[in-house]
């Protein structure tokens, strides 16, 4: 007698296994994008505390210019970014809008735009990154 497998039962267990795997990758897919959404949105509520920090401690104002391609923070008249990363469009993730800057004094608080909104959009996931004048960041998952 021989052991092995037949080929019924190879077809079979592949068609499961293909059913399976059916089910399994939207939801894996849908995962991904929300982790990556995330890791993007907590990135900009990073980059909005570095500026905030970044004016306190260099006695000067600092800029935190967020666009779809780059963040960076710009001390006022120095003629390069302070700091600068990647964008959430690197991730494939949109940013909604123009870019904006945000202007922090030396004491931190925001000047200019205040109460600002960053909507960010990857899939079905979304998440919006609300920054307040006085220095809140939270972010948001939206419906």
């Amino acid at each position: 007698m021989k052991s092995g497998y037949t080929l019924v039962e190879t077809a079979l267990t592949l068609a499961v296994v293909g059913l399976l795997m059916g089910i399994a990758l939207p939801r894996f897919s849908a995962l991904k994008q929300g982790v990556t959404i995330e890791r993007v949105a907590q990135s900009i509520a990073a980059a909005h505390r570095r500026a905030r920090t970044t004016a306190i401690v260099h006695g000067r104002p600092a800029i935190l210019s967020v666009a779809a391609r780059t963040l960076h923070i710009t001390l006022v008249d120095a003629g390069q970014p302070h700091w600068s990363s990647p964008g959430p469009a690197e991730d494939g993730v949109t940013l909604a809008g123009p870019p904006r800057n945000l202007t922090f004094p030396r004491l931190g608080i925001t000047t200019g735009l205040s109460n600002a909104s960053f909507h960010l959009s990857l899939g079905s996931a979304s998440r919006t990154v609300v920054v307040s004048r006085l220095g809140r960041v939270r972010v948001v998952r939206s419906p």
